[in-house]
């Protein structure tokens, strides 16, 4: 089978597709736009995962490549949504620099080393379900502002730090770890 074909991979593509998308809409301040690009990304992760275990099209490329994507719209959009003043250079930077500290660690680790296990930890799980709830909310407090999504927002951003520096620190002692261990070549 040819990866690049297999229908998750192409929902992957799709994601990474929206992003300059999502990013328009955010600048042009067209946050309904943006939200529901937000959520139709949201559809095509949820749908990825699940077609490559009902239609037997887990792939190399798959397993790599959705992470990466899903790190950079969410990223991205903490980036643009701190340029618009929406969200804070505390919470984006943290959020930018554990992600970006991740990536290169594990780039790092799977060149120069035998470890190939890079899966989430639950706080990693957390953390990202953390970010795409603030996300979303900060999206929805600019066209919808009930109370209970302005508390969603602040509740959110403030799980994301917490979850951030938690999911962080647990990466790195999860790495100390496996370099110590015994068989792990160099």
């Amino acid at each position: 089978m040819n990866e690049l074909r297999a229908t998750p991979n192409l929902l992957t593509f799709l994601r990474l597709c929206m992003v300059p998308f999502l990013v328009l809409a955010v600048l042009d301040g067209r946050f309904r736009l943006a939200f529901a690009l937000f959520v139709l990304a949201g559809i095509t992760d949820a749908l990825d995962g699940t077609l490559a275990r009902l239609l037997h099209q887990r792939t190399m490329l798959g397993q790599y490549l959705d992470p990466v994507v899903d790190k950079l719209l969410l990223s991205t959009l903490f980036l643009v949504l701190h340029h618009e003043a929406l969200i804070s250079r505390r919470v984006t930077v943290l959020v930018f620099a554990r992600d970006l500290g991740i990536m290169v660690v594990a780039a790092i680790l799977f060149a120069t080393t035998s470890i190939r296990n890079f899966k989430p930890s639950i706080t990693g799980k957390a953390n990202t379900v953390a970010q795409i709830l603030a996300l979303a909310a900060v999206l929805l407090c600019q066209f919808y502002g009930p109370p209970w999504a302005v508390a969603l927002r602040h509740w959110a951003l403030t799980a994301t730090v917490v979850l951030t520096l938690l999911s962080g620190f647990h990466y790195a002692w999860r790495v100390v770890r496996q370099i110590g261990s015994p068989g792990v070549a160099g």
